[in-house]
């Protein structure tokens, strides 16, 4: 098989570079004595290393060799990597080094561009902001959007006085007033009071909510909120709230499923046989969580969308598996969360803003004990409705694998800190520290990950767009003038929604469980949703009713739960694994094809618009290749092949001579050449 020639480049990182808070474990290895050892901060190396391998978050393994350095130019290596890549305080990482370089230097860019700190970037071919829900307008704004006419936005947390893990704005029912929730929050863990989320057009509101720590006021102040939602529903409809804590994984499960499944990915040689492998992907659990989030975020859909009920998901301190779900039942309600911009305003809403603890669940700082990844399950989730519904989603699973790899970069702050007043408290504290003036900021203000152009060339970043995605109107032209149509449920037929052809009214065959012959999908019952107590009947028909009509791209969705239709998602996890490469094979190839074919349809509507005016193409030159696909036609009837670097883990490279199975390695020097390492390993095997 031929090397790829072709990788996605990043424009902070080199071909080889692993950002530090990337690095999981650092293993150095001795051939000659037999040793390794796995090097943690501030620990001494008592043997000559000969190879450095490192094991990073991405499921990537880098190696290296010292066969051309001397023992002590590989000792420092080691521990300088070991050092540096686990540093004792926040403050230490990269991100806040550069934001005090760029107070300090106004005039510094990253790759030329002003990184600002606030976060719009280009999301959209439109050009539309994200909002980061940091102001009362952003969220003003969205309540406006859901027309939620009965919520209000509440400042009462202005200063972070109330609560530090909550945001300063967020949205309460209108009938409840400041002072009541001032004195209420006082019973809630965290000081968390309900937060809003989201509204159905029906009048329903899905609103998230911490556990009352007071036992005595626990019924009480229940009630009181339970009746201000119900207050806020233009229907007065009573409110079904969701234990989180009883019926979904919690975060030890998760993360004892991740750490299963990576094991499983990074086995070496990887050259177990199908049935052994997918019985150990069965036994790691995690597509049993996947599907478990899945169907308990369309249960809840139904609530909201059947029942007309306003949902309230309880857990202890709001901030984890709530985030999941609240997300997962915006995504399947609301055809806006399903574009580019505003997913990254669902993540800004549900998690950033929300209080997710980024810091100690992704373990920047490598001495976390709450470890879990819970931002990747949810990413992976979304994947499985990506691979369902292609037509209902403006973004492609490159996006989705390049979002989770930009939360293992220190520079950005979107998924640097455990909630809003972190960033503020420490970014203050380090602005102090370096004599930085803030004026009137409310702390420093780090570069913003959904500011694209600064990892990626506006180029790359089409790649971030699904050729498939339909949105709520194309343009067509009628005698000379452009219009638009919009298209209904009528014209898709269900082969879109990824249904296997033996679904009838909503029962599956048992032949459709069997896996095809290197599918790499579990193999699982069938567990069609399992609806609660009360309202099985009903719940189930709902389903089957839905699964037997055309679906709505722009509508609900929900996930088909049969053992055939979630699968692993092997660009994301496969993609550093040379054995498991496809050259010219996998989604790609479809991909290929079909940015091909829309490319094509892209330059007949421009030339049908030319002929009918009589004038030239309008716009810039620049903005209309901007707006076409990443793989671009020839000309119209374009039938060339496939570049060569086409493989399924494109845009990707597992190969090469850094692979993880190189048998010899990388000699260190090939990257060293004339830099120095300024510390002794005395300096750093004793350094606090």
């Amino acid at each position: 098989m031929p090397l790829q020639k072709f990788h996605y480049k990043n424009l902070l990182l080199g071909e080889h570079d692993v950002p530090l808070t990337c690095i999981e474990q650092i293993v150095t290895v001795n051939d000659t004595k037999r040793k390794q050892k796995v090097l943690g901060p501030n620990q001494k190396l008592k043997f000559n290393p000969t190879e450095l391998i490192i094991y990073c978050k991405d499921f990537r393994i880098v190696r290296f060799r010292f066969d051309e350095a001397g023992p002590e130019s590989a000792k420092k290596v080691c521990l300088a990597i070991a050092h540096y890549s686990q540093p004792t305080d926040l403050q230490l990482l990269f991100a806040f080094e550069y934001v005090g370089e760029i107070y300090h230097n106004p005039a510094k860019k990253v790759n030329g561009i002003d990184p600002g700190g606030g976060g719009g970037g280009i999301g959209s071919a439109s050009g539309q902001q994200t909002p980061l829900f940091e102001t009362y307008s952003d969220w003003d704004r969205e309540i406006k959007r859901t027309g939620a006419s009965e919520w209000r936005v509440c400042s009462v947390n202005e200063g972070y006085m109330i609560s530090t893990c909550l945001p300063e704005y967020f949205v309460v029912p209108s009938s409840l007033a400041d002072q009541d929730l001032k004195l209420y929050s006082y019973s809630f863990i965290g000081r968390r009071m309900p937060l809003w989320s989201w509204n159905h057009p029906n009048g329903s509101a899905l609103v998230r909510m911490a556990n009352i720590k007071d036992v005595l006021q626990q019924r009480r102040i229940d009630q009181r909120i339970c009746n201000a939602i119900t207050r806020s529903h233009p229907l007065r409809s009573d409110v079904y709230k969701s234990d989180l804590d009883k019926c979904l994984p919690n975060i030890q499960e998760i993360q004892a499923a991740h750490i299963k499944l990576k094991q499983l990915c990074v086995n070496e040689p990887f050259d177990e046989t199908e049935e052994k492998w997918l019985s150990s992907l069965e036994n790691t659990r995690w597509l049993e969580y996947i599907r478990a989030f899945l169907k308990h975020s369309a249960e809840l859909v139904y609530m909201m969308e059947c029942k007309h009920v306003s949902v309230v998901l309880q857990e202890e301190e709001g901030r984890d598996l709530s985030c999941l779900a609240a997300s997962l039942i915006q995504v399947m309600l609301d055809p806006y969360f399903r574009t580019i911009v505003g997913f990254q305003s669902l993540i800004q809403k549900e998690w950033v803003m929300a209080g997710y603890q980024f810091l100690d669940r992704c373990n920047h700082l490598k001495r976390s004990d709450k470890e879990s990844p819970l931002f990747l399950m949810f990413l992976d989730c979304v994947w499985q409705l990506l691979e369902q519904y292609p037509a209902a989603f403006e973004f492609s699973e490159v996006y989705l694998t390049i979002l989770y790899d930009s939360a293992r970069i220190s520079l950005f702050g979107t998924f640097l800190f455990n909630c809003p007043h972190q960033r503020v408290k420490e970014s203050t504290e380090f602005a102090i520290s370096k004599n930085i003036q803030l004026g009137d900021e409310k702390g420093l203000r780090f570069p913003c990950v959904w500011d694209w152009s600064l990892q990626f060339t506006s180029r790359d970043r089409l790649l971030f767009h699904n050729p498939l995605y339909i949105g709520k109107s194309a343009p067509s032209v009628h005698n000379g003038a452009l219009r638009t149509f919009k298209r209904s449920k009528k014209n898709y037929s269900s082969t879109l929604r990824g249904v296997p052809p033996a679904l009838k009214n909503g029962i599956i065959g048992e032949q459709e469980f069997l896996p095809r012959r290197n599918s790499l999908i579990l193999k699982l019952k069938p567990d069609f949703f399992q609806p609660a107590e009360g309202q099985s009947h009903n719940m189930e028909q709902y389903f089957r009713d839905w699964f037997a009509k055309p679906v709505d791209l722009h509508g609900v969705i929900l996930p088909n739960l049969s053992g055939t239709q979630i699968k692993l998602w092997k660009l994301c996890y496969f993609r550093w694994v040379p054995e498991v490469q496809i050259n010219h094979g996998g989604s790609i190839t479809a991909f290929h094809r079909v940015s091909l074919l829309a490319d094509e349809v892209d330059m007949l509507n421009r030339s049908l618009r030319q002929y009918k005016s009589n004038s030239s193409l309008q716009g810039p030159c620049s903005e209309l290749d901007q707006s076409r696909m990443y793989f671009r036609a020839n000309g119209l009837n374009d039938t060339s092949g496939a570049p060569d670097f086409l493989s399924s883990s494109f845009p990707f490279s597992p190969v090469g001579n850094l692979c993880r199975r190189s048998i010899l390695g990388t000699p260190l020097s090939k990257f060293l050449s004339g830099a120095k390492i300024w510390l002794s390993t005395e300096t750093l095997a004793n350094e606090d």
